[in-house]
């Protein structure tokens, strides 16, 4: 079972896996955190656009942006990296995200239970009282390895 680290670091620990894997290629940037919450940024680039003729982020790397804010707000709340995956995910677009702006992803979890964590958020191009996107979600905690007989 993963134990508590007094002092998780979210920043640091974005740090450490947002160089790698599709994080890292999506150029995710981490903005803030508190108990519960977290926001990561998505910064504008042309290889993210949904349409050719329109300068506005496509919704699958604005989808990863709330995925990965929630991981890490799951972590956060939690004081540890344990194992978890996506059960749901509802993502609601409001709107396109204005023409060369990056998106802020800000997550909370909001309840966790002995295998579930539940967490609410919201996506903005600026201004967090227009948002982009909501979104709810639930993932799986993991405390053990059932390969590992832990």
């Amino acid at each position: 079972m993963a134990s508590p680290l007094p002092d998780f670091d979210p920043k640091q620990s974005f740090a450490l896996f947002s160089k790698h894997g599709h994080s890292g290629w999506l150029g995710l940037k981490y903005v803030d955190n508190g108990r519960d919450w977290v926001e990561l940024e998505l910064p504008w680039r042309e290889d993210l656009l949904g349409e050719e003729n329109r300068h506005v982020l496509a919704s699958g790397p604005i989808i990863s942006l709330l995925d990965m804010a929630s991981g890490l707000s799951i972590w956060t709340a939690k004081k540890t990296f344990a194992p978890i995956a996506t059960l749901d995910l509802r993502v609601d677009y409001q709107r396109p995200a204005r023409d060369h702006s990056a998106v802020i992803g800000r997550v909370r979890c909001y309840r966790t239970t002995k295998s579930a964590a539940f967490v609410r958020g919201y996506a903005h191009d600026g201004d967090a009282d227009d948002p982009v996107a909501t979104m709810a979600g639930v993932f799986m905690t993991i405390s053990r390895d059932p390969r590992h007989g832990q």
